[in-house]
């Protein structure tokens, strides 16, 4: 036996792929924002409609912290998501791009929260000072937390067609457009433009629900796939 076999011989095989705990952020961050900022709004009775106003107007007021917490803890858990998503990717198309995307996602999240918007569609007040921490909230974070994210999808339409995942690839690229053209008309509304104003709110509502469910199956995607790795490489 040469030294070169016998080494090998002793050397402890690579454990087989396995879905990262991390993954799970990713089930979990979308219904768990999206149940608060509905109780939030539901329980707001000082002029705030959900369907005319902003997620982003709940941190405004006295109880404003828990839209701030919602956004904050949110944020952090995409965060944690993109990096057990990068550990499951590995390598190959998308690799690095798709969890740095979802990551930048993440990071907006915690900004828009740390940072408070301007009062939107008159609440709290008929005023619209322009603050710098609004106009961080708005063009430092916010904007680029849903341009990351669109990219994001777009990116990973690419990368799974590649990766011979056409369903999801598919999926990607219509939730992409999806997500877009809800943040879109929501721009609209909130810039005051008829007949959006009134509807402004939902629009927001329906394009981050479209962003939230794209991150739960993707993260379903990456754990089975993960799993089927595993049982192959113990095969």
């Amino acid at each position: 036996m040469t030294t070169s076999t016998a080494i090998a011989a002793t050397m402890p095989e690579r454990p087989p792929p396995h879905p990262s705990r991390l993954l799970v952020a990713g089930l979990v961050v979308g219904p768990l924002f999206t149940a608060a900022y509905l109780v939030e709004g539901a329980l707001r009775g000082d002029g705030y409609s959900p369907l005319r106003h902003p997620v982003s107007s709940l941190a405004l007021g006295p109880q404003g912290w828990q839209q701030i917490a919602n956004f904050v803890v949110c944020g952090l858990l995409v965060v944690l998501f993109s990096i057990g998503l990068r550990r499951t990717l590995r390598t190959g198309p998308g690799a690095l791009a798709v969890p740095l995307l979802v990551a930048v996602w993440g990071i907006g999240l915690i900004g828009a929260g740390i940072f408070v918007t301007d009062p939107v569609g008159g609440y709290p007040t008929a005023a619209s000072p322009v603050t710098w921490h609004g106009q961080l909230h708005d063009l430092a974070f916010s904007l680029p937390a849903f341009a990351a994210l669109t990219l994001a999808m777009l990116t990973a339409t690419v990368a799974f067609a590649r990766r011979r995942s056409g369903w999801f690839a598919l999926y990607s690229a219509l939730s992409g457009t999806a997500f877009a053209v809800l943040f879109a008309f929501a721009l609209i509304g909130f810039a005051g433009t008829d007949p959006w104003t009134s509807t402004a709110g939902l629009w927001q509502r329906l394009s981050v629900s479209v962003g939230w469910l794209w991150l739960a199956l993707l993260a379903t995607n990456r754990r089975r796939a993960a799993r089927r790795a595993t049982r192959r490489a113990t095969r």
